[in-house]
């Protein structure tokens, strides 16, 4: 089984597909990121369904890489007779759902083999396939799929198979469509076309950067990577492209990431706006406008692409897990939690559009006002807290914070915007607030803010505080939590989200240092004045991506290795906030739109 750092992403802004070094797509949900996977061998083996193209007798790549600012996977292979590329690539969602695969001989002559093992319903379901002019069709109840290729195909063990030679200079196309069964037949595309409008879109779509600079490949990465994780019917972004990937391998720590969390909004919004994206970071604010419309009581943490609400968490017990890693998990029972930061990151993003410039009516001021009378009455309540435990409920500090940010943002917006409401109660509620986070919430005696009320764990989310604004960098205070979390709560200079032993989350085992967390202290040292270190630390970082530029969610400092949903948006977005900070040599807070670089 390959490693999670082996694949790359092809995308067509409605679903995505990994793709390992060894050209296996072991992972693709059709049509969209949240439907039933038809390759599942990410989560069990080559029999849960996948399509390998690689030289006969397979082999790991030589070199991949994507082709300049795209999504377009270039995967070379050199072999005894010959040089072979497979360039891979979904084209924007048109009628019907496209992975195209196109073998370019590139010197000598190369024999190849292709395999295509499909099944329906995360592995389950073996599709009743029969042969049509130039390929295959395959259906099973909703689903159908087509594979057109110039290639004789044939049936050997329910998978249909490709053996041919490749000479160079020539290119051989292959075209998988699915379409629901009960449709007509998609025409038929050509590959090249499809390939030259592909490139077209990804570069067109690149150019309208505003990054320059230091860093600008990577961040641009970054950003090509947030958008191919985004639904582009809603304009939603899912947390990852993948379910049930560990957090440690062989535990129970799986969760199903391919959902929308409302802690990423202002992140998401300050990542696309600093980069121009204006258009991207309105369709996320529309989504999520759409999304916690209704009674502000049942605003949940996460929601679906669409904006579903309900998200049954389940299990597929006939998938063994990524290298024995069990259950696997489809849907996610966090979204019917109560974390009261999610308030605060609703108002905190909803500040940021104004200041950003993203036009809204008073329709959205309605709701922000709804949204704070109900936390008014719930904000001393114990929840779960930012990373969903599922042990007993408790006053996070955290929470009460970004319970605080909600009161300051809406205090703001009054004061700067000349919106209508209550300020003096919402001032008195964010003093109150204030104060009783930094007498209940703080450890004097080892000058560091703690995990929740009465404890004295520590907790990476503690790193937000000069972030959100609670307390100003040069507080003593924060510089006492940036110390005493970068020396007891890291693995190798990684951050961990907090101690798993020592703070009951309801479930057994570890898990690996937490990417965004890590990149939380790279904003915290640089609001702290340590600059130096800060960019230190961020670089160290970028030594973690895998070969094509992609995070995880996770990383493993003893076996070197990624762990959890790949690619997460969340390890993404801070690449993009972080380095353009780091590159203007001026720390933002969430609330303050990121200046674009100057060419």
């Amino acid at each position: 089984m390959s490693r999670i750092e082996d694949y790359a992403l092809i995308g067509d802004l409605h679903t995505a597909a990994l793709v390992g070094l060894d050209g296996s797509i072991d992972w693709l949900c059709l049509p969209n990121f949240d439907s039933p996977a038809c390759f599942a061998a990410l989560l069990d083996e080559p029999r849960a369904g996948r399509w390998l193209m690689a030289p006969e007798g397979g082999g790991t790549a030589r070199r991949r890489r994507y082709r300049g600012d795209t999504l377009v996977l270039e995967t070379e292979w050199h072999t005894p007779e010959g040089h072979v590329r497979v360039i891979d690539f979904m084209p924007p969602r048109g009628a019907a759902s496209d992975v195209m695969r196109i073998v370019e001989g590139v010197s000598g002559t190369v024999r190849m083999h292709s395999e295509l093992t499909l099944r329906f319903d995360y592995g389950r379901v073996v599709p009743w396939v029969r042969r049509v002019p130039d390929g295959i069709e395959a259906i099973a109840g909703p689903d159908a799929v087509w594979l057109r290729t110039p290639v004789p195909l044939e049936g050997q063990e329910k998978s249909t198979v490709a053996d041919f030679t490749v000479h160079a200079g020539e290119r051989v196309p292959f075209v998988m469509t699915w379409s629901p069964s009960f449709k007509r037949a998609p025409g038929r595309l050509n590959a090249e076309d499809c390939l030259a409008e592909t490139i077209a879109f990804w570069e067109g779509w690149s150019s309208r950067s505003r990054v320059h600079g230091r860093w600008r490949t990577v961040i641009q990465r970054s950003l090509i990577t947030l958008k191919a994780l985004t639904f582009a019917p809603t304009g939603g972004i899912v947390a990852a492209a993948t379910t049930s990937l560990p957090e440690q391998l062989g535990g129970p720590r799986n969760w199903d990431y391919r959902y929308c969390w409302l802690r990423d909004s202002t992140y998401t919004l300050q990542a696309l706006l600093a980069a121009g994206y204006v258009d991207e970071a309105k369709a996320w604010r529309d989504w999520l406008l759409r999304a916690v419309a209704g009674d502000p009581a049942e605003l949940q943490i996460m929601y679906s692409i669409d904006g579903t609400r309900r998200l049954p968490e389940y299990e597929l017990p006939w998938l063994s897990g990524y290298e024995g890693s069990a259950p696997v998990r489809v849907g996610n029972a966090a979204a019917g939690q109560l974390q009261l930061d999610v308030w605060g990151e609703v108002l905190d993003g909803l500040y940021l559009s104004r200041q950003g410039g993203l036009a809204s009516d008073s329709n959205v001021w309605d709701m922000q006002v709804a949204l704070l009378d109900y936390l008014e009455g719930a904000w001393r309540e114990p929840d779960n807290g930012l990373w969903e435990m599922r042990g007993p409920r408790r006053h996070f500090t955290h929470s009460k914070v970004m319970a605080w940010v909600a009161f300051d943002r809406m205090v703001r917006s009054h004061r700067e915007f000349g919106l209508p409401g209550d300020v003096n109660l919402w001032e008195a509620r964010r003093d109150e607030i204030h104060a009783e986070v930094c007498e209940r919430g703080f450890d004097a005696e080892r000058n560091t803010f703690v995990q929740s009320y009465g404890s004295t764990e520590l907790d990476a989310s503690l790193l937000l505080i000069p972030r959100v604004g609670f307390l100003p960098g040069n507080d003593p205070r924060v510089a006492g939590t940036v110390d005493a979390i970068s020396r007891d709560l890291t693995e190798d200079g990684f951050v961990l989200r907090y101690r798993t032993g020592s703070s009951d989350d309801g479930l057994p085992g570890s898990e690996g240092v937490f990417l965004a967390c890590s990149f939380w202290l790279v904003d915290a040292l640089h609001a702290i004045g340590r600059e130096p270190d800060a960019v230190d630390l961020f670089e160290r970082l970028l030594t973690l991506r895998n070969d094509v530029g992609l995070f995880s969610e996770e990383w493993d400092p003893k076996a070197h290795r990624q762990l959890g949903n790949t690619p997460q948006a969340f390890s993404h977005f801070p690449v993009i906030v972080s380095g353009l900070q780091l590159h203007a040599r001026r720390h933002r807070r969430s609330d303050q739109p990121v200046p674009s670089p100057s060419p």
